[in-house]
């Protein structure tokens, strides 16, 4: 039985396959004294839109300063939904000489095609893996299994992959079985880790016979991760006596838990749902990333792809004959607590001015102003208004996103009988699940010809990337809406170029 580490490939997830030279020199020195055999390196792939790092296009010069570096042999991966048969030889040419083995990462369904692929790439001198994505859903495609037979002589590894990170050892016992009935290909195992199985489900591949199992130092993967490659050697070692140089181990482990915590990669509740489900990992890592997406609407908006749903729930749509010239936007910033007798003072002497909660966070002081007010929930905010209210005072309404919203529907209980969705998202062509971009559809809908921000701060010193993302769409969504002869301003501070900087303070001379 043979280990694969895969973690400079699978690791790219959270990097985009960039990594620190120095963090790759001590990866490879100290993998060098493991017993560890193959190393993917990462991907080999044709130009695709949008960044992605060195480790994913491995160049000739990568691949050759990560031979000079190493003693294993090196494994490249394609994705076969972006290799077209044509282009496999300029594509791997290079690699000869370097690598030992190009696997192919297969979407069942393609499995014939990956097989055509596959012999140009055998025929090329290389040993050929199958990366065959979905194991849990083997058993319901006939096709799929029928078709099992014509790997052999092509494929040097078939790997069963669990992909949602959801089967049990019951379930590696049967799918291996039944695709040992069918084939004579060696069989690989590689175990995502969303139910904290990885390890098992490994040992127990290993127990009926596969040939190699993947890992990678620390878990670092796709979505949850992966299985431990130092937690599945401390287990051969005191299993099987399998001899391992701990000090090395600890060495590169060290180096990968440090970069671990900057971007949190390891299962937690909503990998453990959309694992026990078979729901696709990318929307799970996309929603986690993203700190205005709570568990709760993770969880959810996992619930409701589980049982084919669109939406859990749809509401009546927001129409109304009033009109307001001028709309304060309050949003969840600083200033609001710095600045909010001034603001309070300027409602007072502007009572129709209508209020439009862009967040929960604010919400409190603003509960004795006669003016009515709305809020825009998106994300996890009706949890959060929920918080705030124990009855709904009178002119208050809260507004959703159209149907079917991506995380589902979540209305605080005391909203129930004042909550509306609208028709449509249709002021901006980008981030139209961000709740700036419904707060300003919204403004349209009840045609507010003067936008009034407060709390939209802004973020001082260094800030974390998700922040900066939030930052961008804001800044994106204010210059885009100002193209309609609306007026957007900021009467508290804010780092906003999109809104025009005034003050609260110069509205209270009436």
């Amino acid at each position: 039985m043979k280990i694969l580490d895969c973690t400079l490939r699978d690791g790219g997830y959270y990097t985009n396959w960039d990594f620190n030279q120095h963090l790759v020199d001590n990866y490879l020195t100290s993998l060098n004294d493991l017993p560890i055999e193959y190393l993917e390196v990462g991907y080999r792939s044709p130009k695709l839109l949008g960044y992605y790092g060195e480790y994913f296009y491995c160049p000739d010069f990568v691949l050759k300063k990560i031979a000079a570096l190493t003693n294993k042999k090196l494994v490249i991966i394609l994705d076969e939904k972006n290799i077209k048969l044509d282009i496999v030889e300029e594509l791997l040419k290079p690699c000869l000489g370097i690598i030992t083995m190009v696997r192919i990462a297969i979407d069942p369904d393609q499995l014939l095609r990956a097989i055509d692929l596959a012999k140009k790439v055998k025929s090329m001198g290389f040993e050929v893996g199958f990366n065959v994505m979905y194991m849990s859903k083997w058993k319901n495609l006939p096709d799929f299994l029928s078709n099992l037979k014509y790997v052999d002589g092509v494929a040097d590894y078939f790997y069963m992959v669990d992909s949602y990170g959801g089967v049990y050892p019951e379930d590696v016992k049967e799918i291996y079985a039944l695709v040992r009935s069918q084939m004579s290909t060696k069989i690989g195992f590689h175990g995502h880790n969303n139910l904290e199985l990885a390890l098992i489900n490994t040992l127990t591949a290993i127990e009926c016979g596969a040939d190699m199992v993947d890992a990678t130092i620390t878990g670092m993967g796709r979505g949850a991760g992966n299985l431990k490659t130092e937690l599945l050697l401390t287990a051969l070692n005191h299993r099987d006596n399998l001899e391992v140089d701990f000090n090395a181990l600890s060495s590169v482990t060290d180096a990968f838990t440090q970069l671990q915590k900057e971007y949190e990669w390891g299962t937690n509740l909503p990998y453990m749902v959309s694992g026990a489900n078979s729901l696709p990992q990318k929307d799970v890592m996309d929603w986690v990333g993203k700190r205005y997406y709570s568990y709760n609407s993770i969880i959810r908006a996992l619930s409701n792809q589980s049982k084919g749903l669109k939406d859990n729930e749809t509401l009546n749509e927001y129409n109304s004959n009033e009109i307001f010239d001028k709309a304060l936007i309050i949003g969840g910033g600083d200033s609001i607590k710095e600045h909010i007798d001034a603001i309070k003072n300027y409602l007072v002497l502007n009572p129709g001015v209508v209020l439009i909660h862009s967040s929960s966070r604010n919400v409190s002081y603003f509960n004795d102003c006669i003016n009515k007010q709305f809020h825009c929930l998106a994300g996890n905010e009706g949890h959060r208004l929920e918080k705030v209210f124990n009855s709904v005072p009178n002119n208050r309404i809260a507004i959703l996103p159209p149907y079917p919203r991506t995380m589902g529907t979540y209305i605080p209980q005391n909203f129930k009988l004042n909550s509306y969705q609208l028709s449509e998202i249709n002021v901006t062509d980008k981030y139209k699940n961000s709740i700036t971009a419904l707060v300003l559809q919204l403004t349209k809908e009840i045609k507010v010809q003067e936008l009034i921000f407060c709390g939209y701060d802004g973020y001082n010193g260094e800030i974390t990337q998700h922040k900066l993302e939030l930052f961008n769409e804001n800044e994106y969504l204010f210059k885009n809406f100002s193209k309609n002869n609306i007026s957007l301003k900021s009467f508290t501070p804010t780092k906003y170029k999109g809104l025009q900087q005034e003050s609260v303070y110069s509205e209270l001379y009436k």
